[in-house]
């Protein structure tokens, strides 16, 4: 088959003598293209811009380099460096004759680096299990440690970590330099971990003496008190948080040193860049004598021992040996105590614990100046001069029966004891509590009985507060309380803040006491106080006049009561310390003696009290103790007190000074719960006073 035949195209004929038209283009009507120049504006605007913005950079540049230069760089060495705290070797506490009571030795510390802590959670506990495996110590006690306090997962304080996280944390305190020496051999199985001494107190316990509540002890600042500090205190450095520690705590703890450090932005220290070396602090004398010390700790625990072989809970107790003349504390004892030793490792929660349990008797409070106790009979030093302001002749002879009836209730002595008529110094001698509350009474009476609202002349109040008690002596020791002594204004505010509640109780009762007899008491008493709980009963006036009822005070108090009648009426502020002592022994700062007043005694009533508390020791309630006491040589005048209280065993008291004819000394001792104040107090008193006998012979 074949395709078809291609067409060709057609032939175009040419003739001859023929052209081709030629075409002429037509004009195109448009305008002529102009070139024009380009503007300029644009630029000049960019240009001004850019200007404006290099002016406004320029200045800020200018103000943070010259303006704000110096806030900013601190800001900035605060990003990249810390300041650490060095402190200061802490100032000894010493007795009066420098013998060490509290100093610093070494011991040696086990640590390890923060930067293995920060690193690695899992890999820092193991090392530490491997620490505390190789120290036999607790994991969990070492771990803890490692634990900045306040963060999660640490535990409560004091068994948490409270230092700097700049500096190597210790985990573990007084370590056997034997065994530590096991872990520095071995770095590859134990790196960042080193043993390193620091000082730590010690209590050298000269004559075995304890002094815990009057030394005290340390403990890490809380995050409040660094801040306050203004670089005095760092987070690692101790403070004063009992006795004397806290008082002088300034003065011995010295001049921290500072270094500031340089850290990178895990917190870890890459370098030093300042330091400045801490200044050592003073040291503090006190007037506690030795020998008198741990005559007083051991007299009180005696006491105690003696008490409770007899039956009696003996709970508590304190004794205290003060100068009459110028309130130095020369010795102060108090029951139960504790070793202030267990501070210096970081005690734990669970000994924190115990040394608060009411139950164990709250070893942590001092019963000096911390607790308070009804002063019963030592009291009438007190009421004697109150009721010869009311009009007690100090030269008349009264009654003491063994018995008076007051508003028909029944008051009476010791074992209702009628000791006949007696001149003053003799009711002091023989205690006689019918004739105190017969001037009670009748003072009460000539003031206008229940219709009087006012405590303006109340001589029996007037004296005590003259005294100064119902307030604080000013002690240098911290947490003394103020005592109480009950008024007219006291009782009606305590009734207006505690009627709704006794009132329930008088509807309600008391179904929970197991003792009828209490009960029945509290009931009653429920009743009469729901109604017109606010008058000054004749029964109060009766009780204020031999310090029983809502009167408390400390021993101390009490102490000052004493050196005020020995005195002739001064009253001092008692004071441990004696002055701040530079290592060499040159004297910083003297810690002077100061009065706080004057009682207004009369040479007469002062004459009578003091004849009656001598015939005490030598005829009266303290005789039988003082037994064969060379009373011409050395005569001394106390007076006994046993506090009651319903369902109790008495408090035990003897307030005492000597000798008689030139004071030298007062001595006080309590005993809570310790049974009469003939039979326990004062046996305890004269072992002291043997004590200060001997001090004054040999001297």
């Amino acid at each position: 088959m074949t395709g078809p035949t291609p067409q060709r195209p057609a032939r175009r004929i040419v003739r001859a003598g023929h052209r081709d038209p030629v075409r002429l283009p037509r004009p195109v009507l448009t305008p002529p293209r102009v070139r024009r120049r380009p503007s300029a504006r644009p630029l000049w605007t960019v240009l001004v811009a850019i200007l404006l913005l290099g002016m406004v950079l320029a200045g800020r540049l200018g103000q943070l380099q010259l303006a704000q230069h110096e806030e900013l760089a601190q800001q900035a060495a605060q990003v990249s460096t810390r300041e650490v705290i060095t402190p200061a070797l802490r100032g000894r506490i010493l007795a009066a004759d420098d013998a060490p009571l509290v100093v610093n030795s070494p011991t040696s510390v086990v640590t390890v680096d923060p930067e293995l802590l920060l690193a690695d959670e899992d890999e820092a506990r193991a090392l530490v299990a491997r620490v505390a495996h190789s120290l036999q110590l607790p994991v969990e006690d070492l771990w803890g440690r490692t634990r900045l306090c306040g963060t999660e997962g640490a535990p409560p304080i004091p068994a948490c970590f409270s230092g700097s996280p700049y500096q190597a944390v210790p985990i573990a305190y007084d370590v056997d330099p034997v065994t530590a020496l096991a872990v520095l051999e071995r770095p590859e199985e134990f790196p960042g971990v080193q043993v390193t001494s620091q000082a730590v107190r010690t209590y050298p316990a000269p004559e075995g003496i304890n002094a815990a509540h009057l030394v005290g002890y340390l403990g890490r600042p809380t995050q409040e008190e660094v801040e306050a500090s203004d670089g005095r205190i760092g987070a690692d450095s101790t403070l004063g948080r009992a006795g004397l520690e806290t008082v002088y705590d300034q003065a011995l703890r010295g001049i921290p040193g500072t270094a500031v450090v340089t850290v990178d932005p895990r917190g870890i220290v890459t370098g030093e860049r300042s330091r400045s070396d801490p200044v050592q602090g003073s040291d503090l004398r006190t007037h506690l004598d030795v020998q008198v010390q741990a005559a007083a700790e051991e007299a009180l625990l005696d006491a105690i021992r003696s008490a409770r072989r007899g039956g009696a809970p003996a709970t508590s107790g304190a004794a205290v040996v003060m100068r009459p003349d110028d309130g130095a504390v020369l010795a102060a004892a108090s029951f139960p105590t504790y070793d202030p030793g267990i501070w210096t490792s970081g005690v734990s929660q669970r000994e924190y614990d115990r040394l608060l349990d009411p139950a164990r008797g709250q070893p942590l409070v001092s019963r000096l100046v911390g607790d308070t106790f009804p002063p019963a009979s030592t009291f009438k030093v007190v009421s004697l001069p109150a009721a010869v302001q009311t009009g007690v002749d100090p030269e008349g002879t009264y009654p003491c029966p063994g018995e008076v009836t007051i508003a028909g209730q029944v008051f009476t002595n010791y074992q209702s004891e009628d000791h006949g008529e007696l001149d003053l110094p003799g009711v002091l001698e023989v205690s006689c509590d019918t004739s105190f509350y017969t001037w009670a009474h009748d003072a009460w009476v000539d003031l206008g009985g229940l219709g009087q609202a006012s405590d303006a002349d109340d001589r029996f109040l007037a004296v005590a507060r003259g005294f100064g008690l119902g307030q604080r002596t000013g002690v240098d020791l911290p947490g003394e309380v103020a005592g109480h002594l009950p008024s007219r204004q006291w009782k009606r505010e305590y009734w207006e803040a505690t009627r709704e509640q006794t009132c329930a109780a008088a509807e309600s009762g008391y179904p929970d006491l197991e003792d009828e007899e209490r009960r029945e008491f509290l009931e009653q008493l429920a009743r009469e106080n729901c109604v017109d709980g606010w008058q000054w009963r004749p029964g109060d006036a009766a009780n204020f006049s031999i310090g029983q009822g809502d009167v408390a005070a400390t021993p101390l108090q009490i102490a000052v009561v004493y050196a005020a009648v020995a005195n002739g009426g001064r009253l001092w502020a008692p004071t441990v310390a004696d002055a701040l002592v530079r290592p060499d022994g040159t004297v910083v700062e003297q810690v002077e003696p100061v009065s706080t007043g004057n009682v207004s005694l009369s040479d007469t009533v002062l004459s009578v009290v003091r004849e009656g508390l001598e015939d005490v020791i030598t005829d009266g309630t303290a005789a039988a103790a003082f037994a064969g006491w060379p009373h011409t040589d050395y005569p001394l005048a106390g007076k006994t007190g046993s506090a009651e209280s319903f369902g109790r065993e008495a408090t035990s008291w003897f307030a005492s000074y000597g000798p008689a004819t030139d004071p030298e000394y007062v001595v006080v001792v309590v005993v809570e719960e310790g049974g009469l104040g003939a039979t326990t107090a004062t046996p305890a008193a004269r072992a002291i006073w043997e004590a200060l006998r001997v001090r004054d012979a040999i001297g």
